[in-house]
This record gives structure tokens, C-alpha cells and sequence, in this order.
């Protein structure tokens, strides 16, 4: 009896050392621990995502903004007086800022001067800063929101870092690119506000392992010009160990021939793991895995 335990042991034993990651090379793990440390330092900084506490839809014509539950833009801060202004959303789409006399609003730094704020669609956005809180204007379809940022926020203050499945270098793998006769335009839901259009040049195909069957994600770019892919996906993961609404990847454009990168170990959780006011893009059910990626960032905590 005692001889057969030990046999069942053995096997046990080898059946979890064959399922079990390799050893990933030491070069490899300092860059993924170096990219690990600019995701959380892009998440904690005093304008990351950790920092966003509000988003307002504007309506056209003008939107009051200040600490007065009854205004269209509520401000919730001890340095912001109950009316500080308004956001005007003109007929033509653009954003005109109304200051009251003696409000502590700034824009860029410096007094307002009059000319419509710069959205996040138009170029970098300009920041309206009313108190310590900071404002910008950002714009999805023809839909047009304010962003609240405080540096203050609990959120920020609290956060304990990221989790994160081990290291797997069997997960950085190698796809191949399928292009569309041209980049399709697709409309991808999203966690708040209008679905994103957004241009899909094709579909990347890979194996998460030598005795897997081919799987398929459509990767985003801004433009055809774009030197980055941008994917959005979810896999079996999600719900238990990962953010349910899915994960981001990010990938280079092949410069030559087809092959694309996939490296699932640096798969991110979207902004709204983080906050309730993000307007995340969410995958669509072509980018929907039946496979397991255990691999990157887990489900943040309270998810």
C-alpha cells in the first residue's frame, strides 16, 4: 500500500511539473517587471486613472458647474463654490468655458482665455482646474463628456498594487496576420456612453499552446498609417481570476511580412477595472476566447 502512494505521488508530482510555466530567462523577466512598473506608475500618478472621480454628458447649450447638487457638473470639494461656471456645448460641437467672478478656475494654468477647450479627440485636451480638482473635455461620436480628476481621490490614496499570474514565456507568442481587402470600420460597445467606431485591419490567428487549434483576435488601429495594435479581448478567465468586462493588449504592426507578437503577460485591465467612470471599449463576441490566458493582470481587488 505504502509503495502504491508513493507511485501515485510520483506521478502527481510530474503531471503538475509538465502543466507547470518554464522558467522564464532573466532578461525577459526584468522587462516585464519594468513594464509591470510603468503600468502602475501611469495608474498612480496624480492624473491617472486611479484619479478619475466623475463624468458628466453634456447637453447642449450651457452646463453649470460647481459644488450645488443641482447643477449639470457636480463638483464634490471643499475649494469648489457652489457655482464656479459653465460648460457651453455649442451647435457646432465645440466647448466654450463661462467663469463666475471669482471662481478658482484655470485653464492650462493660466486664466481662461475665451477660445473652445481642446477635447481629447482634437489633440491633447486642454485642463480646466477648478480648485485642486481637474477637468477635461472628452469627446466619444458626437458625444461630449466632462472628466473630473482628483488628485485626492480615495481610490488612489488606498490602492495596494496590481496581481498578476505568473511569468509564462509559452504565452508570448507569435500570430500571423490575416488582412481585410481594406481596414473595416467596427462599432465596438462600451462601458459608458456611445459605442467607439474604430478600424480593424484585419484578424491576427495564433495557438496558446503546440496542441491547440488556432484561435483569432481583431486588433484596432487609429489609422492605416498606426504602428500599434490595440486589442481588446476576454477569455475563460474573466469573472474568476481576471476583470470580467475582458483585458487590453497592445502589439506592434509587422514592418515586414505578417507575424505579430502577442505577449498575454503584458494583458492589462481597462481603466474601468479602476474607476466607474471610464468609457472603456468592451470586446466584441469576435474577440471573445474560448481558451484560458493565464496570463498578466489579474481581477482587481472587489471584482
Amino acid at each position: 500500500m505504502r509503495r502504491l502512494r508513493s507511485s501515485a505521488a510520483a506521478v502527481a508530482f510530474l503531471l503538475f511539473a509538465c502543466h507547470r510555466p518554464p522558467a522564464p530567462a532573466p532578461a525577459y523577466v526584468e522587462e516585464i517587471e519594468k513594464f509591470r512598473a510603468r503600468r502602475v506608475a501611469s495608474l498612480t500618478k496624480e492624473d491617472g486613472w486611479l484619479a478619475v472621480v466623475g463624468l458628466h454628458w453634456l447637453k447642449p447649450g450651457e452646463n453649470p458647474f460647481g459644488s450645488d447638487e443641482s447643477l449639470a457638473v457636480v463638483l464634490k470639494a471643499p475649494d469648489v463654490p457652489s457655482r464656479a461656471g459653465a460648460f457651453d456645448l455649442r451647435p457646432d460641437g465645440t466647448v466654450g468655458l463661462k467663469v463666475e467672478a471669482g471662481a478658482p478656475v484655470q485653464v492650462n494654468g493660466a486664466p481662461p482665455s475665451g477660445a473652445p477647450l481642446t477635447t481629447d479627440r482634437t489633440g491633447k485636451p486642454d485642463v480646466v482646474t477648478v480648485g485642486h480638482l481637474r477637468l477635461t473635455v472628452l469627446q466619444r461620436g458626437d458625444q461630449v463628456a466632462i472628466r473630473t480628476r482628483d488628485p485626492e481621490a480615495p481610490a488612489r490614496k488606498a490602492f495596494q498594487g496590481i496581481s498578476y499570474f505568473p511569468i509564462d514565456p509559452r504565452l508570448r507568442v507569435e500570430g500571423t496576420l490575416e488582412p481585410y481587402p481594406s481596414p473595416r470600420e467596427v462599432e465596438v460597445p462600451s462601458a459608458q456612453g456611445p459605442a467607439q467606431k474604430m478600424l480593424a485591419p484585419g484578424l491576427v490567428r495564433f495557438a496558446v499552446g503546440p496542441d491547440s487549434k488556432a484561435e483569432a483576435l481583431e486588433p484596432y488601429v487609429e489609422g492605416p498609417e498606426d504602428t500599434t495594435y490595440f486589442f481588446v479581448f476576454r477569455d475563460q478567465t474573466a469573472g474568476t481570476e481576471t476583470y470580467g468586462a475582458g483585458r487590453f493588449l497592445y502589439a506592434d504592426v509587422p514592418k515586414e511580412g505578417k507575424k505579430v507578437i502577442l505577449d498575454f503577460n503584458r494583458a492589462t485591465n481597462p481603466p474601468c477595472a479602476f474607476t466607474a467612470f471610464a468609457t472603456c471599449p468592451l470586446p466584441t463576441q469576435r474577440n471573445d476566447l474560448p481558451v484560458r490566458i493565464e496570463a498578466g493582470e489579474k481581477a482587481p481587488a472587489g471584482h
